[in-house]
């Protein structure tokens, strides 16, 4: 059997990572950083295809490790959450002193965990781990359980909510998911739309996941308020049973 491509270790992507947040303008959320990556550094599709998990390629696990070991140093910081931004030291850095990071943490770890109580009973890696599962992880593990015959009312539900009127399912595919028409209104003037709702269950490659960006289909629910509720403190919180009735 032909052998896995070889995906840049998160220690090769420290210095990428910071190139690209610099071409990108300072500041990226993590999906925006990716592609920059990919671009910068012209990764080849076969690459980036290679899964660490069911939803999430290596590539995107060791981008998310590159981050946090940047992160301890001071050469990125997390303003806000899910956005990441360089700071004025990590733009002085040379490629040189980058590739020091990894150590220096790990330095830096040894120290911390030996000034800990000896009795402290911590988790392997402690405090030094990759961003933790988001809000939209949840929704879409609520999405992949429902029911096809749910997920297709819910896919009409959200078009009627974003303006589309006289919606009417044409097919129904393999997938569970739907085809139809519609009409999309804009203040006085309407337009007939076709659309495609697809549910993916399993691996999907990384270019199937930036063409469709699925991240929007949570951001739509999230700003039409169903199955999402938005808290103080941007705290999104998943509401499974709305899902399970409709």
């Amino acid at each position: 059997m032909p052998s896995e491509p070889k995906v840049p270790t998160f220690d090769e992507l420290t210095w990428p990572a910071l190139v690209a947040m610099k071409e990108f303008g300072g500041s990226a959320n993590h999906e925006e950083l990716l592609e920059k990556l990919i671009e910068v550094e012209r990764i080849p599709e076969v690459v980036q295809n290679v899964m660490h998990t069911e939803r999430q390629t290596k590539l995107s696990y060791n981008l998310a490790w590159a981050k946090t070991y940047l992160g301890k140093v001071g050469a990125l910081e997390n303003p806000s959450h899910g956005v990441w931004a360089i700071t004025e030291g990590g733009k002085a850095l040379t490629p040189a002193q980058v590739k020091r990071v990894p150590a220096e943490v790990r330095k830096q770890y040894k120290i911390e965990k030996d000034r800990r109580p000896k009795s402290t009973d911590e988790a392997e890696g402690g405090d030094l781990r990759p961003e933790s599962r988001n809000w939209k992880d949840e929704l879409v593990t609520v999405l992949t359980q429902m029911t096809p015959d749910a997920f297709e009312r819910l896919a009409q539900r959200i078009l009627r909510e974003s303006g589309v009127v006289k919606v009417e399912v044409t097919g129904r595919s393999g997938d569970k998911g739907i085809d139809g028409v519609g009409v999309l209104r804009l203040s006085l003037l309407s337009f007939q739309v076709y659309f495609q709702c697809k549910r993916y269950s399993g691996t999907v490659s990384p270019g199937a996941i930036r063409d469709f960006r699925g991240a929007m289909v949570c951001d739509l629910l999230k700003s039409l308020k169903l199955g999402v509720a938005t808290r103080m403190a941007e705290e999104v919180v998943i509401e499974p049973n709305w899902f399970s009735k409709i």
